[in-house]
């Protein structure tokens, strides 16, 4: 009795050896995955923090909060199961989906820089129109739609840069690399992001509250230089 439950029991240690190493093996994989979607992942940090200006201060982390649920639903719902069948029926589609990716995000890039350094007249008579009377809650689920959208475009090409960075070929064990990769790098854009709209709440509350001048100079540069750095971004 003793010697069947102590083989028992190594049976046990052994696979819970096995899986502790496919652990460590996904989240191995999708740190490495996630360095190499850092181009995408910037953009999508950069993109942002523009939606929650203008809102009241009370408002812009539930914004921010919204937006990421919405890139979660986005990864896991709808581009996570597409990644999986890409990569099980047309695995050499993966390479000139990341191009046509890569092309429209320069070509969304240049267009911005395009039309900053040479406006269309048009676009000078409707910054001169009056906007329509929208109510804070309509604005604001506006906002949060178009950010979700944009988001799933970046989403997509941060997820196929990460499956072709997959170097496995169990179906099970790639699915759980998008899955961690995909969350993590959805918490760590986000995280940032919310960082980035509360800085100059920072700086107000150091301004005030902090206990040398230096502290307090610093708190006055953030609230000062914020705007700057947001347009900038």
């Amino acid at each position: 009795m003793s010697v069947g439950l102590l083989a028992l029991l190594d049976d046990v240690a052994g696979l819970v050896k096995v899986a502790a190493a496919s652990l460590d093996d996904v989240a191995g994989q999708a740190a490495k995955a996630g360095v190499k979607a850092a181009g995408a992942v910037i953009d999508d940090a950069a993109v942002t923090p523009n939606y929650v200006q203008g809102f009241a201060a009370d408002r812009e982390l539930p914004i921010v909060g919204k937006i990421a649920w919405g890139s979660i639903k986005n990864k896991l719902l709808f581009l996570l199961p597409a990644a999986l069948l890409l990569s099980f029926f047309a695995p050499w589609l993966i390479t000139p989906l990341l191009m046509i990716g890569g092309a429209y995000l320069c070509y969304e890039g240049a267009e911005k820089v395009f039309h900053m350094l040479a406006p269309h007249e048009a676009e000078h008579h409707e910054a001169s129109l009056e906007p329509a009377a929208v109510d804070a809650q309509t604005l604001e689920n506006q906002k949060v739609g178009g950010a979700i959208k944009t988001d799933f475009i970046l989403s997509a090409e941060i997820m196929t840069i990460i499956l072709a960075a997959i170097e496995v070929g169990d179906f099970w064990t790639r699915a759980a690399i998008l899955a961690v990769a995909g969350i993590g790098i959805t918490v760590l854009v986000y995280g940032a992001v919310a960082l980035i709209v509360k800085g100059d709440d920072f700086g107000l509350w150091m301004a005030r509250n902090g206990r040398t001048p230096v502290g307090r100079g610093f708190g006055r540069g953030l609230v000062v230089g914020m705007p700057y750095f947001m347009q900038t971004l």
